[in-house]
């Protein structure tokens, strides 16, 4: 529990808001008996940051932690009473950072040790979400047993992966809390968080480097990672491409648009810019498409209740000096 809640800290800090993230936890240690401190989840025997804390949002928990929920989150092929904040609301646009860690083995991973899902499993739903047009590109990264298998199926193109260990080769826990009893975070997991601590907002570390610092004797199993199916150079790709919540520019042709507006809370000069007298305009984070027929329709209405208010406030003071001249 503590590698997923490790991750989760580290996207939160490089900026991806709760809104973004889908975090599935099976939920069985804050709460445990066995847990000398309730409510609370450390990445370390010495406790010093609690993961679980106050400002945490579960999407899914306990029973609902399920490889038919997994995958229909991931196609999005969920029932309609679903609420937006237990979908993953994607396009064409998007890079997908998909991290699984628990028990597994050759080609599965366990769900609440009920269920598993295969290799075959996550890459057929990630061909879904390819001809869905749901992700630009992908990182798959998963901290298992043999978990370099998990993605020995994959087959869409744009997707790179990532896991802890070799087939045969088992992945093992960084260090043990003795007050509780079990293991607190796993050696891969813990190395990959130690090295985006020094990971931020505006880094320039690339997945080559991060690749580059995999080492065997710290890890204690054989890290791998697949690239055949991503189509940038690694040194290319940045690390906050995936792990960060980074704006990135578009540049929208201005003969297909003719009014574009903001997000709420960016401000536009009325002030016709170079770049806004250009033949192509470039802004941060579009989120809507107007129409100027339906723009001059909503200035008439307004000026149609401007003159209306007028009139009756007109007729509201005549009446008040009829009434006092009475």
């Amino acid at each position: 529990m503590a590698n997923a809640l490790g991750m989760y800290r580290t996207v939160k800090r490089l900026g991806i808001p709760d809104s973004n993230i889908i975090l599935m936890l099976a939920d069985d240690a804050a709460c445990n008996p066995r847990n000398r401190y309730p409510g609370c989840v450390f990445a370390n025997k010495g406790r010093q940051l609690d993961l679980y804390g106050e400002n945490i949002e579960v999407d899914y928990r306990g029973y609902e932690v399920t490889v038919e929920n997994f995958l229909r989150v991931l196609t999005g092929r969920v029932e309609a009473s679903v609420p937006r904040s237990k979908r993953l609301l994607t396009d064409d646009r998007s890079n997908i950072f998909v991290y699984m860690t628990g028990h597994g083995g050759n080609e599965f991973l366990k769900f609440q040790d009920n269920e598993e899902i295969s290799a075959f499993d996550i890459a057929d739903a990630f061909e879904q979400m390819w001809q869905k047009k749901r992700y630009n590109e992908i990182f798959f990264m998963i901290d298992t047993c043999q978990a370099n298998t998990m993605y020995s199926k994959f087959y869409s193109p744009n997707i790179l992966a990532t896991g802890s260990s070799e087939i045969h080769e088992s992945s093992y826990s960084y260090e043990n809390d003795n007050d509780i009893g079990v293991a607190v975070i796993d050696s891969y997991t813990h190395f990959v968080l130690e090295y985006m601590e020094g990971i931020n907002k505006t880094s320039s570390a690339s997945m080559k480097d991060l690749f580059d610092k995999y080492d065997p004797g710290t890890i204690r199993s054989h890290a791998g990672v697949r690239s055949d199916l991503f189509h940038r150079p690694l040194e290319r790709t940045l690390i906050t491409d995936f792990f960060g919540g980074v704006a990135h520019a578009e540049v929208v042709d201005s003969s297909a648009v003719d009014l574009i507006l903001p997000i709420t809370g960016h401000n536009i000069s009325s002030e016709p810019s170079s770049a806004q007298a250009s033949s192509r305009v470039s802004l941060v984070e579009l989120e809507h498409l107007v129409n100027p027929a339906v723009a001059m329709e909503d200035a008439m209405l307004r000026t149609l209740r401007a003159w209306a208010s007028l009139g009756i406030l007109g007729l509201l003071v005549g009446w008040v000096g009829f009434k006092g001249g009475q």
